[in-house]
């Protein structure tokens, strides 16, 4: 018995939407199995990992909580994929976004007014945008790869941000640790409930849902967007500038990166510190590919995402489990997704060999 993949024809439209649904049920299928062997009671881990985080309000809320960085970067790398603009660079932006917005923030951390938050989120924003034009420059001027130049650039955003954090922007009052001062009450985002964490940059990444969802789906910008991303040599016959849609795709995705980041430093952290992010920008790639570059898909899939990141810190410190566990999830997740994906073009067939054996040498002996 052989297994083989058998070309399509056309993409399946079933697949396309069970094939992320099949990667989680195989993602939780490992889980058991890695569980099991590592001598914890496969139900009870999971209970831990995916249950008992959101089994209160509070634990709903810092699920949005997670959720929001994630989902403003991955809308972001959603329009920059319909192009096939490959920007792996989320997380370099959204660092230079925070970076950018608590220097701001601190610039202004004597204002009583409420537009200094304005100002706050608008540097951060700008500077996601820019850290990503860098790249955008690149590709255009220079038809640099954007997958290699956008990945460095996260290491060089990173650098910045810890040459700043323990240099010019750190508390002097701070007794010698890299943090900034606390922001002013005017520059931070405010709380949505009082019982938990959960901040107004939830009504930012909504507005950001349904700013892309309508770019996408209800503009021309959109189709032209979708076209390049198609056939680019056809976008160029019809007229669309391949130059000008890669630097607004790009511009795009940088500025809601950017965002994401401000809005972890001016809501739950409230000043800058190293560890702004624990791989919002890189996770956010899975979560873009995860929800089918839709941006509803790509809400619910930035959920589940969030979940794995605050089940990873329950699993941690109750069951004394690694930390890479969330990473080793979201790898799995990944690599399964990816697999289930080659089902679109592809069905698998099973083929007996021993069937078309038999019928060689029945062949042979009746000649």
């Amino acid at each position: 018995m052989l297994l083989s993949l058998e070309p399509r024809g056309q993409e399946s439209r079933p697949m396309l939407w069970l094939s992320p649904l099949l990667a989680a049920v195989l993602t939780l299928v490992s889980g058991v199995l890695l569980f099991t062997l590592l001598g914890h009671d496969p139900l009870e881990t999971l209970h831990t990992l995916l249950i008992a985080p959101v089994s209160d309000w509070y634990g709903v809320s810092e699920l949005l909580v997670k959720a929001l960085p994630i989902l403003l970067c991955a809308l972001g790398l959603a329009v920059a994929y319909q192009a096939r603009i490959w920007n792996i660079g989320a997380e370099g932006q959204l660092l230079i976004g925070a970076l950018a917005g608590s220097a701001m923030a601190l610039q202004l951390i004597d204002w009583d007014s409420r537009w200094a938050l304005a100002w706050v989120v608008l540097a951060g924003t700008c500077a996601g945008a820019a850290w990503a034009g860098l790249t955008a420059w690149l590709r255009t001027q220079f038809n640099a790869n954007e997958i290699l130049t956008s990945i460095m650039l996260n290491y060089i955003a990173l650098n910045l941000l810890l040459f700043f954090v323990h240099g010019p922007l750190k508390d002097p009052a701070g007794f010698n640790f890299p943090e900034s001062a606390m922001f002013g009450d005017a520059s931070r985002l405010p709380l949505v409930s009082e019982d938990g964490r959960l901040h107004g940059g939830l009504y930012l990444a909504l507005l950001a849902l349904v700013a892309v969802w309508m770019l996408l789906h209800k503009s021309f910008l959109g189709f032209q967007i979708k076209v390049l991303g198609l056939d680019s040599r056809a976008a160029g016959f019809v007229g669309f500038r391949e130059k000008r849609l890669v630097w607004f795709a790009l511009l795009v995705s940088g500025a809601l990166a950017g965002m994401a980041g401000v809005g972890e430093v001016a809501g739950p952290i409230g000043q800058l510190v190293p560890q702004v992010s624990p791989g919002y920008g890189y996770a956010a790639i899975t979560v873009a590919f995860l929800g089918r570059l839709n941006p509803l898909g790509i809400l619910f899939a930035s959920l589940l995402m969030a979940l794995l990141y605050l089940g990873g810190e329950n699993a941690q410190m109750n069951l004394n489990l690694p930390q890479a566990i969330t990473q080793l999830f979201q790898g799995m997740m990944l690599f399964y997704l990816l697999a289930c994906d080659v089902l679109i073009l592809y069905r698998p067939r099973l083929k007996w060999k021993w069937a078309k054996r038999n019928t060689k040498n029945n062949t042979e002996a009746m000649a």
